[in-house]
């Protein structure tokens, strides 16, 4: 068991003889230690970062944690986050900066009992649907704006939005006929649950126009300012796609170094091993570098996003390929 993120990457680097020279990044996830973070793992594990000069240690998140408020602290150099969340700590005066984008498309979905006559997402009026909150709600609402569908529960031809904790108890309990998912995590939930794929029918926001950045890495503005800082991340972001890269080449070997390094003991072989397998659709074909057009569209997403958006307006200055263009060419 790898107790502390960090031992193994400075005992490469003491072997390597630039231990002295390394310099110490440390990043911040958005949950628990898990294959939806793979490759940063895969990075300290592998020597990647060490071949790098960096010392990089990895701090898992949680339902307590938020990464823009560690961040915000002084508690860590770079975080994992979901665009959404960055962009509203951007507008509320949090200036975060998107450096680098591994996962190039979303993994959010919704997830419906098959049973309900639910076949398109023109049936989903006049139904109870389990939503995330917490930022997490911005594609929703704004998928059913695009749809022209109420969410205030009242209007004829509505919906109902049930406030859905991070588990898929309304759907397995019946109080919801669809719940929000991610593809590599709370759907396999309901399956283990007993439920087949057959019983089910799911909507992936990707393929509704609406899916919003998932998992970048951000930093603040006024860091990209100091050469030694911005030296130190093209380092970090090159080691970090490099650990991705083999991730998607190597799952199950990914998720056995992910479960090393987790100190709960929580997670299970076979969760991983199969969260991993689907995270590397996420990642393929991602060099690390934003595609602009995803960003459009996310930003579109959160300023649509129903009567109370996200973000109020276009922001500016979010995000930068000065990182990834030295890290990766």
């Amino acid at each position: 068991m790898k107790f502390n993120s960090v031992i193994g990457a400075m005992a490469l680097a003491v072997t390597s003889g630039t231990a002295m020279a390394a310099d110490d990044v440390t990043l911040q996830l958005k949950w628990v230690t898990q294959s939806q973070f793979a490759g940063y793992y895969v990075a300290l594990d592998q020597g990647f970062y060490a071949e790098e000069d960096l010392n990089v240690t990895v701090l898992p998140g949680g339902p307590d944690i938020a990464p823009t408020q560690v961040i915000a602290g002084g508690g860590a150099d770079v975080i994992v986050e979901w665009m959404p969340a960055a962009l509203a700590a951007r507008e509320k005066g949090l200036p975060l900066v998107n450096i680098a984008q591994p996962f190039a498309s979303s993994g959010m979905m919704l997830t419906c009992w098959g049973d309900v006559g639910i076949e398109s997402p023109d049936d989903l009026t006049n139904r109870t649907l389990g939503v995330w909150f917490f930022g997490n709600e911005f594609p929703f609402m704004s998928w059913m704006s695009k749809m022209g569908i109420s969410t205030d529960g009242a209007s004829e031809n509505g919906v109902e939005v049930l406030k859905q904790g991070f588990n898929v108890d309304p759907l397995l309990q019946r109080q919801a006929d669809c719940i929000s998912t991610m593809t590599y995590n709370e759907y396999w939930q309901v399956i283990d649950a007993g439920v087949t794929p057959d019983e089910l029918i799911t909507f992936k926001y990707e393929d509704q126009g609406v899916a919003t950045l998932e998992d970048g890495l951000y930093v603040l503005e006024e860091n990209l300012s100091d050469e030694a800082f911005v030296d130190k991340m093209e380092r970090f972001v090159r080691a970090s796609m490099k650990g991705w890269k083999w991730a998607e080449e190597n799952p199950e070997d990914a998720a056995m170094i992910v479960l090393e390094y987790d100190e709960t003991g929580a997670q299970t072989e076979k969760h991983q091993v199969r969260m991993m397998g689907e995270i590397a659709k996420l990642t393929a074909g991602s060099n690390g570098a934003l595609d602009p057009a995803a960003y459009e569209r996310t930003v579109e997403t959160l300023l649509t996003g129903g009567s109370d958006p996200v973000i109020t307006m276009e922001p500016e200055g979010a995000w930068t390929s000065a990182i990834t263009d030295a890290a990766l060419n």
